[in-house]
């Protein structure tokens, strides 16, 4: 009996995705979700899709979101200019008020696509349970206005949504000293949520491939680093401003517990389960000194010596 080779073909994917899946069953991943993939309406149900499934094989995700194009939609929208100083939103009492409520109209929207597919989410921001409390942030030591830096993570509320099977949705919402809220940067959310759960991995999804040796070379994208080298080029300046403060996130975040951190382009459809469930990936993972990558047969072969 001849067997249909597209039949075959799925049947070695789900096989190859066995190791990873039997790796990180039970263990905490966060995804930054942020960029096209949260604007592109398609993308946007594909991340969705893609963090259902890593829930239902077993792993626990938690997504920290931003919303910074539809903040600045809206900031529009009532007749304010937005105003950024060294890519930091300027937040005044009025931009903050925005910021809050859009951010949980995002929030929510993101809990409704993931009940839609059958699991059970709950939406929060950093002020519900206390989880992130932060200071003023200053930029190049201009006042910014409600700009947080996060000084202290409480996951409780983390852990207790977790372990009663919930999907965690985060909004980088916090509150200071005073209880006034602040606007956080997602990524940094993201990082000190990561640290704060012990997470065995860290996705962001970004609007670029990955890290490339050189920006202007697309054949020089760098599929798998270690901390030292990661740190290479942070300190090296060859990065472009968007890259260099997430690096810096990726390597705090490893020293600090997470096993792995990756950063991918959200862009491609299902880059999350190309990424996690097979031997080739498709970002730039980072990874402690030592480790590597890949869990599969060939002894944990890097992602070039699996080519």
């Amino acid at each position: 009996m001849e067997m249909d080779m597209n039949v075959m073909q799925k049947a070695e994917v789900l096989i190859e995705a066995l190791p990873y899946i039997q790796h990180f069953n039970r263990k905490i991943i966060v995804v930054k979700y942020g960029g096209s993939a949260m604007v592109d309406e398609q993308l946007k149900r594909q991340v969705i899709q893609d963090v259902v499934l890593l829930k239902l094989v077993g792993f626990k995700p938690i997504i920290v979101h931003g919303g910074g194009k539809e903040i600045s939609r809206w900031v529009g929208k009532v007749g304010m200019e937005a105003k950024f100083v060294n890519g930091l939103r300027v937040t005044d009492e009025a931009t903050m008020e925005i910021a809050e409520m859009v951010l949980n109209k995002v929030n929510k929207s993101l809990v409704q696509l993931v009940n839609e597919l059958g699991v059970k989410a709950v939406g929060i921001s950093g002020k519900d349970g206390m989880m992130l409390k932060c200071e003023k942030r200053y930029s190049g030591g201009a006042d910014i206005g409600y700009v947080g830096e996060i000084t202290e993570v409480n996951p409780k509320v983390i852990h207790d949504l977790l372990e009663k099977d919930f999907l965690p949705i985060i909004c980088p919402i916090g509150f200071d000293d005073q209880f006034m809220s602040y606007n956080i940067n997602a990524d940094d959310a993201a990082c000190a949520i990561a640290r704060a759960v012990n997470a065995e991995k860290l996705a962001f999804l970004t609007d670029v491939e990955g890290v490339y040796r050189d920006f202007e070379d697309k054949s020089s994208l760098i599929s798998e680093m270690s901390v030292e080298e990661a740190k290479a080029f942070v300190t090296g300046g060859g990065l472009g401003g968007g890259m260099l403060p997430k690096l810096q996130n990726c390597i705090d975040a490893i020293e600090n517990g997470v096993s792995r951190v990756h950063i991918l382009d959200g862009r491609i459809s299902h880059c999350l389960l190309l990424e996690i469930f097979t031997n080739k990936g498709i970002g730039t993972a980072i990874v402690r000194d030592g480790d590597k990558r890949f869990y599969h047969e060939q002894d944990s072969l890097s992602r070039e010596e699996s080519r």
